[in-house]
């Protein structure tokens, strides 16, 4: 098949439109040669899926520990306070964590459908539009998908102040690249750490089944994120790329802050500072919180941003050790645990009809 030939080079029709945060900028150069996002942006438009008709939910939410959790997956778990509380208040610390938790997911995905949305109007290559569009209908889906759980759970929390502050930063800076730094490799890459204990360390099927679908999307989002900025952030001058690694370092500085959880510890009338004291020096919280940046720091280290600054700032938090974690394979374990909790319900779903078929309903019979 031939392309089409323009009248005038496309290289001289360029139109960019100047808005408060940004320029939306269009593109006439639609044959695009960079197969990895027109790949990905094929991967997007198959794996759309309907929350409705994925999930099942009637599975049930046992209000007393919704996620299934053992103690040991409660941040407060070992300290003095723990040791306090009644029966009743472990419920309803559970409840509550469950809460907070799944509400930062639902205000990060309405961050990450902004954030695609404006990649749609400000980067300059339009097979990163065609992916992003994609991103968009995938993020206003995962907000339904929180949405809901939360609706059966009955409790919700507002945004924690560390992830409005960076959604903030991400979508006022004028430089297309730095909203997908913030948010498919930082915001999102952080989103993808957390998904995984809840998809791999909980019992619940409803918070794991929504846990592994939404993962499937997010590793496209991040591998997005990672190509497009590992083609541009070579072309950056070296104070450039400096002021990049300078925002990821305080990015990360502030999401690690984000899990100190206080606005629970408020909540529910707990000695906040206590708490804190407690989460920042508790080997198991300090080891989780260390846990949550091992798909960010390989990403950043394979786009580029691997000067003295993010590697002194990674060496501080003690993450350093992930430089080399195989980001690939993450990725697909991410697609086959998808897959398998769809065997499992299509399975499920032809149990109960060969069931339907051996056991029929006789009329007049009740």
């Amino acid at each position: 098949m031939g392309k089409k030939s323009f009248v005038v080079p496309v290289d001289k029709t360029g139109w960019k439109l100047q808005d408060g945060s940004g320029a939306v900028q269009f593109s006439w150069e639609y044959d695009s040669s960079r197969e990895k996002l027109l790949n990905l942006y094929d991967k997007g438009k198959r794996r759309q899926w309907d929350a409705k008709v994925r999930i099942d939910w009637d599975l049930e939410i046992d209000h007393d520990n919704p996620l299934g959790s053992s103690d040991e997956m409660i941040p407060l778990f070992g300290s003095p306070i723990w040791s306090s509380l009644s029966q009743n208040d472990k419920v309803e610390l559970r409840r509550h964590i469950v809460a907070w938790q799944f509400s930062q997911f639902l205000h990060g995905e309405q961050g990450a459908l902004i954030c695609a949305s404006k990649i749609v109007q400000t980067v300059p290559e339009l097979d990163a539009k065609y992916y992003a569009a994609t991103q968009v209908f995938d993020e206003a889906r995962h907000m339904e998908v929180y949405s809901t759980y939360l609706d059966k759970l009955g409790l919700a929390y507002p945004i924690n102040l560390n992830l409005k502050s960076l959604l903030e930063d991400v979508l006022t800076d004028s430089r297309w690249d730095m909203t997908y730094l913030g948010m498919q490799v930082l915001i999102e890459g952080l989103a993808l750490a957390a998904f995984g204990l809840i998809r791999n360390f909980t019992t619940n099927e409803l918070g794991r089944t929504i846990t592994a679908y939404v993962m499937q999307d997010e590793a496209r989002h991040v591998a997005f994120g990672r190509n497009a900025l590992k083609d541009f952030y070579p072309q950056l001058s070296s104070k450039e790329r400096q002021e990049r690694e300078e925002f990821a370092a305080e990015a990360c500085l502030s999401m690690r802050d984000r899990f100190l959880s206080e606005e629970v510890w408020d909540t529910l009338g707990y000695d906040v500072a206590e708490c804190v004291k407690w989460m920042k020096e508790s080997p198991g919280q300090v080891q989780f919180r260390s846990f949550l940046f091992m798909r960010i720091v390989p990403i950043l280290k394979d786009i580029g941003l691997w000067g003295p600054t993010i590697k002194e700032s990674f060496e501080k938090m003690g993450v350093i050790g992930f430089a080399d974690t195989n980001i690939d394979e993450l990725m697909k374990d991410d697609e086959a645990q998808a897959e398998e909790f769809d065997r499992k319900r299509i399975s499920q779903v032809e149990d109960a009809i060969d069931a339907a078929k051996t056991d029929p309903i006789v009329p007049g019979q009740h």
